[in-house]
């Protein structure tokens, strides 16, 4: 993959901070970046998509950053320069975690890229940013046990499905809430006892017919109305972990117009449950050791990765940093399986 470094690349930037990633950003041709002393010049090689990386473009991440900057915030690739005094070597590959990433090129610091195998395999892209979240919330919010049902929300996507396998590698009953057959069928081959499809399904419904006593862990990604059916479906001593509001984010005042119709507070004091929340770069210092843990979980076959490139999207595959758009699209289409990528 390595050869001669271009002058100029193509990147994506936001040039307007709204809740509409075509709208906020463009791509333009820059400069190729000089890394500093203790950074490292990586090419591209997969730029992995987040739900979050609308909040970046919106400016919920970084209000006060001033435009133009360049969006993204994952991806991976290749060594290819570094800096005087940096500790990585040219030719490395590596997982990448920093703002920018959607671009040819990109400048990191040493301590945002982790070294893999290959960059040729995307599933190592689930791993930074989604599956060091699934990891951490079962680290430093709630250690799971054999006799705890838990619940999964859009456990169909990239967070989701790894959440899924992490806490029947512990031992669990696992529910999982997605959007399609095709999604109940692929919960099924990862092991979820009980896959719902909410188009066909009620929640609520299925929750209280079928465990009367409540789940005792939700790990939430959702929003919107998931977090009132797991107020009131939460077990006594339970825990609602939040992690995401992908349903909201896209809409306008996103942050500011999520709401419970149930008086939180009361809810769970009558059960003794706790609501919790994970923000991983809250835990940037243990990243590593839970990409560790994750690799070694995916290579021995306990982890399954789903990658999905596109190749059932409508403007699919994702060829091509022009391929940002129509994947990000895809990414809240609600039609995708696993972590979504780039390839470039």
């Amino acid at each position: 993959m390595s050869g001669t470094i271009p002058l100029k690349m193509k990147q994506v930037q936001v040039v307007k901070p709204i809740n509409d990633f075509r709208k906020a950003t463009k791509i333009v041709e820059v400069s190729v970046p000089t890394p500093g002393a203790r950074n490292v010049l990586v090419k591209m090689r997969y730029l992995m998509l987040n739900a979050s990386d609308l909040l970046f473009v919106a400016g919920t991440f970084c209000p006060l950053k001033p435009t133009p900057y360049a969006a993204g915030i994952e991806g991976l690739g290749e060594i290819v320069k570094t800096g005087t005094s940096s500790v990585h070597k040219v030719g490395q590959a590596v997982a990448v975690q920093h703002y920018h990433c959607f671009s040819e090129y990109a400048v990191v610091p040493d301590d945002s890229v982790i070294p893999i195998p290959s960059c040729d395999n995307p599933e190592f892209g689930a791993l930074y940013v989604c599956g060091s979240t699934a990891y951490g919330v079962f680290d430093k919010k709630y250690k799971l046990k054999k006799t705890d049902v838990v619940i999964v929300t859009a456990a169909a996507g990239a967070t989701g499905h790894i959440a899924v396998q992490l806490a029947k590698e512990a031992g669990c009953h696992v529910i999982g809430t997605c959007s399609s057959e095709e999604k109940v069928n692929f919960l099924k081959s990862i092991g979820c006892d009980r896959p719902i499809n909410c188009n066909t399904e009620s929640v609520d419904s299925v929750l209280k017919k079928e465990y009367p006593r409540g789940f005792d862990v939700a790990f939430e990604c959702v929003g919107n109305k998931m977090p009132d059916i797991c107020l009131q479906n939460v077990a006594s001593l339970g825990r609602i972990i939040c992690v995401g509001s992908v349903d909201v984010y896209g809409k306008k005042n996103h942050i500011m117009n999520q709401t419970c119709s149930l008086p939180i507070s009361m809810t769970l004091t009558m059960k003794s449950a706790d609501l919790l929340t994970l923000f991983m770069p809250n835990f940037k210092e243990d990243i590593p050791a839970y990409f560790k843990k994750l690799t070694d979980l995916m290579e021995s076959g306990k982890l399954k990765i789903a990658i999905d490139k596109g190749e059932k999207a409508v403007n699919g595959p994702f060829r091509g940093i022009e391929k940002v758009f129509d994947a990000m699209d895809y990414l809240f289409s609600r039609k995708s399986i696993g972590k979504i990528c780039v390839e470039l």
